[in-house]
């Protein structure tokens, strides 16, 4: 059965087959489906497929180590891939190597190390993301009481939602220069009981005030710890 046959067209939504239907991968495909997007969700354990298919328009269970049953659902002909399997090194590596031979262009892999992260760039993974490690390293900080919210991105890049250090209160940005001292830009600000507002060079910054940063990972983790 063809992916035109399995999913009906939507002008405005990708595509995406998550292969792999794990505490990660079953998020990430009801978060999918959730935003309107088509998508087929792949395991090989028919206890999981039954477990999605009220919640999910269109599950299979296959086995996707083997390229001709990919061939079968034409998995090449969606736009991103999804392949969630982490416990099993080698039917991870066998999926992503089947998924870069019939040419799918957009293939995001979960690893569970950082060895699994390098073979599956190896063998033709586009983007690879570590979820424990990721949300480990995100709580630590937001359990210290510095953060709000951190988000850190894989070139070495973050934003955070961080308390305005006492030495802003009553300044403009462009007062206490946060950019030219700490290296990190204050995007906007939040205020209890107001809308979000994009950060200016006048804007003074108050008491309370909640400041969404971005910069270098390091620049926005000292310019935290300055609260």
């Amino acid at each position: 059965m063809r992916r035109s046959q399995l999913l009906g067209s939507r002008n405005n939504a990708d595509s995406v087959v998550v292969i792999g239907l794990g505490r990660f991968g079953s998020g990430v495909a009801r978060a999918l489906a959730e935003l309107g997007h088509d998508v087929l969700a792949i395991d090989t354990d028919a206890e999981a497929v039954q477990a999605h298919a009220g919640v999910l328009g269109h599950v299979v269970q296959a086995d996707a180590t083997d390229l001709e049953s990919l061939k079968q659902l034409g998995v090449n002909e969606f736009q991103h891939a999804v392949v969630s399997i982490g416990q099993n090194l080698e039917a991870s590596v066998l999926t992503i190597l089947n998924l870069s031979q019939m040419g799918n262009k957009d293939i995001w892999a979960k690893a569970n190390s950082q060895q699994h992260g390098r073979i599956a760039e190896r063998v033709g993974a586009h983007h690879v993301v570590y979820p424990e490690a990721d949300m480990g390293r995100r709580v630590a900080h937001l359990v210290t009481g510095k953060m709000i919210d951190f988000i850190e991105f894989e070139d070495g890049f973050a934003i955070a939602k961080t308390r305005a250090p006492s030495e802003t209160h009553g300044k403009p940005l462009s007062g206490s220069a946060v950019r030219t001292r700490h290296g990190v830009t204050v995007v906007g600000i939040k205020r209890r009981h107001e809308d979000f507002i994009y950060a200016k060079e006048d804007t003074v910054v108050k008491p309370g005030d909640l400041l969404i940063v971005a910069g270098p990972t390091e620049a926005v983790e000292r310019f935290a710890a300055r609260v």
